[in-house]
């Protein structure tokens, strides 16, 4: 393709701080390649480089190890040992730029926010997007306020429960002096769009995630194996420590032959550790960690089991559910979980933060297996409403809407 072609296109510049694997960062990777496939350009600005991020496709340069020939730092090689080659990926590919300031250049907090705003400036110059889609909490109020001064649409994205997106009052603050400057609200949930005020909720959108086509699949039949599996970073909000204490009680007496898998990653996985020794469940707790075709590792498992604290649109929960498993929840705010299931009906709801409710709700499924498989069943046909095709699509015809 000429380069007059290339500059024809339209073009989507995607912001968000890494694309370190979490489930809005699986969103936007998963966006910039469906965009760059029917036919935009696609840049990827991203704060950093992170040691663990998704793949892009058709991504226009390669991340090696520090220290490789020709290549650039992006990052604090003692903090993030992680270089990029601009040249060693798909030409014309997806591109990238990294907002990140030089360590020379961190002289104090009120300094480095005045230069990255002007980093930030800089890059919108440079790369002349038709519209920029941001990702997520403080990026949101950066787009807005280095971008639109510049004439620049932004459409801004909430991805989780906009309490925890904007939960300090200089962020709260930030995104009432904003948002009002964005073309667009994405938001997830209608609780999400109902906690902004009255002036804002007339911009926001409800766009819901795509499932990862590697999720849609025939549903497994036939027994399943005795296991009841987690996927999600291991931190206080996903809450796998309550559920290792109602996976303890649920399968008292009958079902210690089960075991609780837990995928994933993170922060608090030591102290998860030692809770399983200190509930003497650790045999039958299974720390899988990161890995790679996760639905090939839970497609056959009893249960699913999520139990988050506060979530926007859950991804795994999604996964889990196209899988046709039969799944648990917490009714977590803000209201990602009771969108998707109807309690009893295709999945099974239950209080934030009760190991009680968790384990009656646990032992519920084991003990009727018709009841498991009915759920699972229902659950599959969630397919049809977040299919890659359906989903993609309604971002394409909204963020055309809004570059005209």
């Amino acid at each position: 393709m000429s380069e007059k072609e290339n500059n024809n296109k339209k073009h989507i510049a995607m912001y968000i701080g890494s694309l370190q694997k979490g489930g809005a960062e699986r969103v936007m990777t998963n966006l910039a390649d469906y965009f760059f496939e029917q036919g935009y350009k696609v840049t990827l600005v991203t704060t950093y480089l992170a040691a663990d991020e998704y793949e892009v496709k058709h991504a226009a340069w390669k991340c090696v190890p520090a220290g490789a020939d020709e290549a650039e730092l992006v990052a604090d090689p003692d903090e993030n040992p992680v270089w990029v080659d601009p040249h060693g990926g798909e030409k014309g590919g997806i591109d990238r730029v990294f907002s990140a300031l030089l360590k020379s250049e961190q002289k104090g907090r009120a300094y480095n926010l005045k230069m990255r705003h002007k980093k930030l400036e800089e890059i919108w110059k440079e790369i002349n997007p038709d519209l920029i889609l941001s990702f997520i909490g403080k990026n949101n109020i950066m787009a807005l306020s280095t971008a639109t001064k510049e004439g620049y649409k932004v459409v801004v994205s909430v991805r989780a429960d906009p309490n925890m997106e904007y939960d300090t009052l200089a962020l709260k603050a930030g995104m009432l002096s904003t948002f009002g400057k964005a073309e667009g609200i994405v938001v997830q949930t209608t609780a999400a769009m109902n906690w902004f005020p009255v002036f804002l909720r007339g911009k926001c959108t409800i766009l819901p995630n795509s499932v990862n086509p590697s999720f849609i699949r025939k549903r497994n039949v036939g027994d399943r194996e005795k296991r009841i599996v987690m996927v999600g970073r291991l931190d206080s909000n996903k809450n796998q420590a309550m559920v290792m204490e109602a996976f303890k009680e649920a399968t008292a007496g009958d079902y210690e032959d089960y075991i609780l898998e837990i995928y994933g990653d993170g922060p608090d996985r030591l102290k998860l550790q030692r809770k399983a020794e200190n509930l003497g469940i650790a045999s039958r707790v299974k720390f899988a960690g990161v890995v790679k075709h996760v639905a090939e590792h839970i497609e056959k498992a009893y249960m699913y089991v999520l139990a988050s604290n506060q979530e926007g649109m859950p991804n795994s929960l999604i996964e889990a559910m196209s899988l046709g498993m039969a799944c648990i929840s917490t009714d977590c705010p803000c209201g990602g979980p009771a969108d998707l299931i109807t309690d009893g009906v295709n999945g099974l709801l239950v209080p934030v933060d009760d190991a009680k409710e968790m384990a009656k709700a646990m032992r519920k499924l084991l003990d009727n297996k018709v009841l498991a498989e009915n759920l699972g069943i229902a659950a599959s046909k969630i397919q049809r409403k977040i299919a890659p095709d359906v989903v993609n699509q309604s971002w394409k015809d909204y963020l055309d809407r809004k570059m005209k």
